[in-house]
């Protein structure tokens, strides 16, 4: 097996995952992110991992299992959570919960710091969408955002806020604007969101499977689009663990493809994807 990985140069032979490999695989990812693959994601997996092979010069999947759980090459382990993760957003994804932000939640906070927490942000587009409402509402009153991930390749897009122009869908004319900038030349059909925003910003790698870093209490959590890949025992886990950190009568927004039901997380159910810690 080669211990340095290398291009590749003219065909590799790459035999087809095999469902001992998948399986193996699956476990994987499991035990490090609490991510449930079903049995239909195995051409996913395969797929997304198969130029992995191609960069080591490996055949067989297993050989990358072998590669990445054997530890001489520790960074490898990220760069597989990374590719089978699933990263898709886009901006004011869900915008009844924007609206809900903007008319229930922000006229009834005082003058302390609005704290939000985009508790799986993917490419930074939820944590954006949340700055520019609270900007234009909270006006001159104080805000912060953490934004948060597993993986570090979607961490280092949403940190740079460069986003091709068909990304801004769902974004208000007025927000466009205001909040965000027009590539020009070299940068011509990508925007950039503006430094006003960015600096009320911060991500941070977390995996919501492990115990939580000091990262503070929060107004308003959105944990959106993520419940989905868990388990029963999991998402309970993580419910628990994330609505922990709620200042008292703060929300917690989940997607509306996702519930709670069997879930006892001591919070309100203000509508099925919008929570309250009563």
């Amino acid at each position: 097996m080669p211990s340095t990985p290398h291009p590749s140069s003219g065909y590799l032979a790459i035999q087809p995952i095999t469902d001992e490999e998948f399986e193996s695989f699956r476990e994987l990812i499991f035990e490090i992110a609490g991510i449930s693959l079903c049995a239909g994601k195995k051409m996913m997996v395969a797929s997304r991992l198969q130029r992995r092979l191609v960069h080591y010069g490996l055949h067989r999947f297993s050989d990358y299992y072998h590669l990445v759980t054997n530890k001489t090459h520790p960074r490898e382990m990220q760069t597989l959570v990374d590719l089978l993760t699933t990263n898709e957003t886009y901006f004011f994804r869900e915008p009844s919960h924007f609206d809900f932000l903007r008319n229930e939640i922000l006229p009834q906070h005082t003058n302390n710091v609005f704290r939000a927490w985009s508790a799986a942000c993917s490419s930074g587009e939820e944590v954006y969408s949340l700055a520019m409402v609270l900007a234009d509402t909270l006006n001159d009153r104080p805000w912060e955002i953490l934004g948060s991930d597993l993986s570090r390749r979607v961490l280092k897009r949403a940190q740079r806020g460069h986003y091709p122009m068909e990304r801004n869908e769902g974004i208000d004319f007025a927000f466009l604007k205001k909040y965000c900038l027009k590539g020009v030349r070299s940068q011509n059909n990508t925007f950039l969101i503006d430094q006003k925003l960015k600096t009320q910003v911060r991500f941070r790698q977390i995996n919501l499977k492990e115990e939580l870093p000091n990262i503070g209490h929060f107004d308003v959590i959105f944990l959106r689009n993520v419940l989905i890949y868990f388990n029963q025992e999991t998402k309970k886990e993580i419910v628990h663990r994330v609505s922990d950190l709620l200042k008292p009568d703060g929300y917690l927004f989940i997607s509306h493809a996702e519930s709670l039901h069997g879930i006892e997380s001591g919070l309100k159910m203000i509508n099925p994807s919008i929570f309250r810690n009563c």
